[in-house]
């Protein structure tokens, strides 16, 4: 009797996934950008990182666009790392998602009538020091229309750093 072999499905966790992942950092007051390695669009350990690895004496932010479907902001700091995901219903179908929320220590709800539509979670005045109040990030990231990289380029035009975003994305 012939036997058949069975093989294990495919790993896909680490699978790159469109989008990108950058570093924006502020030194003297000028921007400059970094790619990421593309790791940390699925893994947020990686992100946070190579975030830290950025060796500078200003502020650095990551924006990660992951598969054209959200966006988390992270902001390192010498206490932890404030972070923004731009629709918390990712996490069911994402794991950088479930980790942001895991390491914001929220929940999805139980009910799925609740999961029907997304909300951002997470520290909305991540950015309000460089130009771009809490209040208008959140009309931001709740509307609709626009997709996760227009979002982020919307924010990088408010922060100051859109013609270093663009160039790196668009390279």
């Amino acid at each position: 009797m012939p036997t058949q072999s069975v093989e294990a499905a495919p790993d896909t966790r680490d699978a790159a996934l469109p989008g990108f992942a950058v570093a924006a950092i502020r030194e003297e007051g000028r921007w400059r950008c970094v790619r990421l390695d593309p790791v940390a669009l699925v893994d947020l350990d990686a992100a946070i990182t190579a975030l830290r690895a950025q060796r500078s004496t200003g502020a650095v932010l990551g924006l990660l666009d992951v598969d054209d479907e959200f966006f988390v902001l992270l902001r390192p700091s010498p206490g932890g790392v404030r972070m923004l995901i731009s629709d918390a219903v990712a996490a069911l179908d994402y794991d950088v998602a479930a980790d942001v929320l895991d390491l914001l220590r929220v929940e999805l709800p139980p009910d799925d009538d609740a999961l029907d539509d997304p909300w951002p979670e997470g520290d909305l005045g991540i950015v309000s020091d460089f130009g771009l109040p809490a209040d208008e990030l959140e009309i931001l990231v709740e509307d609709l229309e626009l997709y996760p990289d227009e979002q982020l380029d919307t924010i990088a035009r408010r922060c100051g750093f859109a013609a270093e975003l663009d160039e790196l994305v668009n390279s």
